[in-house]
């Protein structure tokens, strides 16, 4: 199986001195994948950093946050008829050169929807915060749960898809906090999931939204809507064959 035509999903705020280097990573991995930069309404010169190195650029008038972000790339994969999407944040945490194996398992026609996932290895190197740690080890748990089928980092926001992916994440895609609550989603949809092993880089410009009491809140608030998610019944993608 091939994968066609990919894009590259980077959703970006505030990201100028980071984009442009994520975006040669995408290009140095493979030439042949289109990137797209979505700016979520950036104060700064994300947008034009973009625009400067030949990516395309999707400008929101106003910020909506990063599940607006990424679920707009997605709806421009799909309407531009793309095979595969592959999203990687524009801060630089995600190694564009682990990319081959996100793809791996979608090229093999064996997964619609692939994870890099920090915990695949117990022996990985990323060792979390405690509030964080905490956090994830419960959403995965929950999710494994609801979703019927063990999962390890739904945290992870790098991820690849088929077009069956694409198709489910640009009409269904949480827009705050999305990851863990995006993973149970594809899974009650029917998409096939892999889980690949990869490491991910501190951030080295900017700085995280997520505080000590945002990670309480997010705990909260995502187990919350993670149950409330269960309860609906989600439509079979078609072409998913779980």
């Amino acid at each position: 199986m091939r994968l066609g035509r990919t894009a590259a999903i980077v959703p970006a705020f505030n990201e100028a001195e980071a984009v442009g280097r994520v975006i040669a990573e995408i290009r140095a991995v493979d030439e042949t994948i289109d990137v797209v930069v979505v700016d979520d309404a950036s104060s700064d010169e994300t947008a034009a950093v973009a625009e400067s190195l030949g990516a395309t650029v999707l400008r929101l008038p106003f910020n909506v946050g990063i599940g607006g972000a990424v679920q707009t790339g997605f709806r421009y994969a799909l309407l531009e008829g793309y095979d595969t999407a592959v999203r990687l944040d524009g801060d630089g945490q995600h190694d564009a050169s682990e990319l081959a194996k996100l793809l791996a398992p979608l090229a093999r026609g064996e997964a619609d929807f692939v994870v890099g996932s920090r915990f695949v290895d117990p022996g990985g190197a990323y060792r979390p915060p405690l509030a964080r740690r905490i956090g994830i080890r419960l959403f995965a748990r929950l999710v494994s749960l609801l979703g019927g089928e063990r999962v390890t980092d739904t945290t992870s926001g790098f991820l690849a898809l088929d077009r069956v992916g694409i198709e489910l994440f640009a009409s269904e895609y949480p827009h705050d906090y999305p990851e863990v609550e995006a993973t149970l989603v594809a899974l009650r949809s029917g998409l096939r999931l892999s889980q690949v092993q990869v490491e991910m880089r501190e951030r080295e410009t900017g700085a995280s939204s997520i505080t000590f009491l945002r990670a309480l809140y997010y705990i909260v608030k995502v187990t919350l809507a993670l149950l409330v998610a269960s309860l609906r019944r989600y439509p079979r993608i078609q072409g998913a064959s779980r």
